[in-house]
C-alpha cells in the first residue's frame, strides 16, 4: 500500500512524461515543417498567382542566371510579370513566363527551334529549359511539338489518319502508304493515301490519286492558283508566283514581295531564288539579288520536287 506522497510522486512522473511525448511531437512536426520549407527554397520557382494565372518565378538564391533591372523584352502581351528579369545568351531579357510562352507561340506557328523575339539569335533548347523554368512536363510537351513540326517540315511525311503515327513516304511514284503500327494492331495491311490522307480505296501503285472521291493534291492546287507578286526590290518582272515549292526538298513557300528575290526554305534550310528555282548559289552567278535572273521567271510548278 503506497502512501500519499508516492501517489504524489507518481502523478509528477506521469506528467514528466506527458509533457516529454508532447515535446517530442512538437519537434518532430517542427522538423517536418523545416524539411518542407528546406526542399521549397532549393526549388528553382515559386508559384504566384497573377490574374488568375500561375505565375514562374525565379529564385535568385538557387539559379544561376544574369539578372537586369530592365523592363521584360518579351513579355508581348505586356501582363507585366513580378518575377525577376534574366538576361538570355543573346543579352535580351526574359521572365520564366513570358520565355514559356513566347517559345509556345513559335511551337504553334510551326518552328522547330528558338528564337530571340527582339534579335532573332537561336536558343538553344537547354538553355530555354533552364530559363523558362520548365518543369518536366512542359519539357516533353515541347520536345514532342518540336518533333511534329519537323516532320511535317518534310513533305515525304504524313501522319496516319487511323493511329497519328509518323509515316515516311519512300517511293515518291506512289501515293499509296502502309501504316507498319496499324498493320500490326488489326492484323491485316493498312494503307491510306499519301495525298488525301484517307484509307485506301482502289487499285496500288498510283502516282496521281486513290479511288476516293475529291482525291486531289491540295499542294499543286495552290501552285496553280495563287496570285502573282510584285518585287519592290527587282524591277522588270512580272508573272511570278507568291508560292512556290521548294526546289531542294518540295516544301510550299511564300513570298510576300518585300526585299530580295531569294529566300531561305524554313524546312531543309537553303537558300534558292524565288523567280528562277534556282540555287542561289547558282543563280547569283549571273545574277544579283535586286537583278531580274538571266533565266527569266521560272513558269508555275506542276509537280513537287523529292528531297535531295
Amino acid at each position: 500500500m503506497c502512501d500519499a506522497d508516492d501517489d504524489d510522486d507518481d502523478d509528477d512522473d506521469d506528467v514528466c512524461v506527458s509533457v516529454c511525448v508532447s515535446v517530442c511531437l512538437c519537434l518532430l512536426r517542427l522538423k517536418v515543417k523545416v524539411k518542407q520549407l528546406s526542399l521549397n527554397l532549393k526549388m528553382e520557382c515559386k508559384l504566384r498567382t497573377q490574374g488568375g494565372e500561375a505565375e514562374k518565378i525565379y529564385n535568385s538564391k538557387e539559379i544561376l542566371v544574369d539578372f537586369t533591372d530592365g523592363e521584360d523584352e518579351h513579355d508581348f502581351l505586356c501582363v507585366g510579370y513580378s518575377s525577376r528579369r534574366a538576361l538570355m545568351s543573346c543579352g535580351h531579357s526574359v521572365t520564366p513566363q513570358s520565355l514559356t510562352n513566347w517559345c509556345q507561340r513559335q511551337l504553334d506557328q510551326g518552328s522547330i527551334s528558338f528564337v530571340c523575339g527582339v534579335c532573332d539569335a537561336e536558343w538553344s533548347f537547354e538553355d530555354v529549359c533552364k530559363m523558362a523554368l520548365l518543369s518536366d512536363e512542359e519539357k516533353d510537351r515541347f520536345e514532342q511539338e518540336m518533333f511534329r513540326n519537323k516532320a511535317d517540315k518534310d513533305p515525304n511525311n504524313a501522319w496516319c489518319p487511323s493511329c497519328s503515327s509518323l509515316v515516311i513516304r519512300t517511293d515518291p511514284e506512289n501515293l499509296c502508304m502502309k501504316c507498319p503500327r496499324c498493320s500490326v494492331e488489326k492484323e491485316r495491311d493498312y494503307t491510306f493515301c499519301f495525298q488525301c490522307l484517307r484509307e485506301w480505296k482502289g487499285p496500288a501503285p498510283r502516282s496521281d490519286r486513290c479511288d476516293n472521291d475529291g482525291c486531289v493534291n491540295q499542294a499543286l492546287v495552290i501552285l496553280k492558283t495563287c496570285p502573282n507578286i510584285e518585287f519592290s526590290y527587282v524591277r522588270d518582272v512580272s508573272n511570278c508566283p507568291s508560292v512556290r515549292a521548294c526546289p531542294s526538298c518540295g516544301l510550299l513557300v511564300q513570298h510576300s514581295g518585300k526585299q530580295c528575290k531569294n529566300i531561305m526554305c524554313p524546312g531543309c534550310r537553303v537558300e534558292f531564288c524565288f523567280m528562277c528555282l534556282k540555287i542561289s548559289t547558282e543563280c547569283l552567278k549571273t545574277s544579283d539579288y535586286s537583278m531580274p535572273c538571266s533565266s527569266g521567271v521560272a513558269p508555275r510548278q506542276t509537280s513537287l520536287p523529292v528531297r535531295r
